[in-house]
């Protein structure tokens, strides 16, 4: 940082120092949690000299505290592209099952937005579409922390409940589908040109449950990228200028992907499969009834807690996948 030159590239030295900090936070962090080791292993001789159960108890409490964390280190260094530190941009879609899949689309947004909490993330709701009698038809968010996309991108594919369906007077099984694609929010500095003879711009009145007025007046925004067709909208904001902001970084990240997909056949085939969001092309299954049992295809990991994993308790399946990106068994 002291060479000669080095400021002369404002941009290319915020990064570097942006590179330095984490590089040194990992390693104060590192030494941190050695001596917190050393510590509890002197602790834990004491304790067992002394017979006391008291300060046992707290080692292990201190074992487990750090075995979390060292867990999440695990996990962050499988997160190797740049991309993985990248906050998250989230939609789900509602697929097969009508009404029921809607509901599992809104069933599937709690889910996330508990895991994000979980991973301390700051999670926004940027834009929405209700179900005709229930759920949504479908949902975007946001998710922002350091290896957002990393954690959220085992997610992307298509997810399928089975269950006793609370819409149905016979108390028939239903099977319902629902599409969930993640892509990483790109740096500001990432430069994805828009021109304005290719956008157009809609404005509309957000509406809330029961079709009543968010506002007045037409805050909402719809944007359409004429020359690739993809549309995005945001309505949660009251400030037509906000929504527009939201609806922009949406769509500045979908043209990112789109160009990032030409270069990597995997993205384009994982597009093409989620055309069909219906059966034999999921990559979870959420099993409520006959049994109870969530299983990711592409891992094998299993979970019999539905109800933590429907909870945001996704670690279990986020290890697998980063341990074993995109593996088919």
């Amino acid at each position: 940082m002291s060479a000669p030159g080095f400021w002369d590239d404002a941009v290319r030295a915020a990064d570097l120092q942006k590179e330095r900090s984490a590089l040194l936070n990992g390693i104060q962090d590192w030494q941190s949690r050695s001596r917190e080791v050393e510590d509890l292993e002197v602790l834990l001789d004491l304790a067992r000299e002394e017979g006391d159960e008291e300060t046992m108890g707290e080692v292990a409490a201190g074992l487990a505290r750090l075995e979390g964390e060292f867990r999440t280190w695990r996990l962050e260094l499988l997160m190797a592209t740049e991309e993985d530190r990248l906050n998250a941009i989230v939609t789900i879609h509602a697929g097969a099952g009508g009404t029921e899949a809607q509901d599992w689309t809104q069933m599937l947004l709690r889910m996330y937005l508990r895991y994000a909490e979980h991973r301390a993330f700051k999670t926004e709701v940027i834009d929405f579409l209700e179900g005709d009698e229930a759920g949504l038809k479908s949902v975007t968010f946001t998710a922002g922390g350091p290896f957002a996309y990393g954690y959220f991108k085992s997610e992307n594919g298509i997810h399928r409940l089975v269950r006793i369906s609370p819409f149905d007077a016979s108390g028939r099984r239903h099977t319902s589908f629902a599409a969930v694609q993640v892509l990483p929010e790109i740096d500001d500095r990432i430069v994805v040109e828009i021109q304005d003879k290719d956008l157009r711009v809609d404005t509309f009145r957000a509406s809330g449950p029961g079709g009543q007025h968010v506002n007045k007046t037409s805050s909402a925004v719809r944007l359409t990228h004429l020359p690739t067709g993809i549309v995005v909208s945001s309505q949660t904001e009251r400030s037509q200028h906000r929504n527009r902001e939201l609806a922009m970084k949406v769509l500045r990240a979908r043209l990112y992907d789109l160009e990032r997909g030409k270069r990597e056949e995997k993205k384009q085939e994982l597009q093409d499969a989620q055309k069909d969001i219906a059966w034999g092309s999921q990559i979870r299954s959420y099993v409520l009834q006959p049994y109870r049992l969530v299983k990711d295809h592409r891992t094998r990991h299993e979970a019999g807690d539905v109800d933590a994993v429907l909870d945001g308790d996704l670690d279990g399946f986020v290890e697998a996948y980063l341990l074993n990106p995109g593996e088919e068994k």
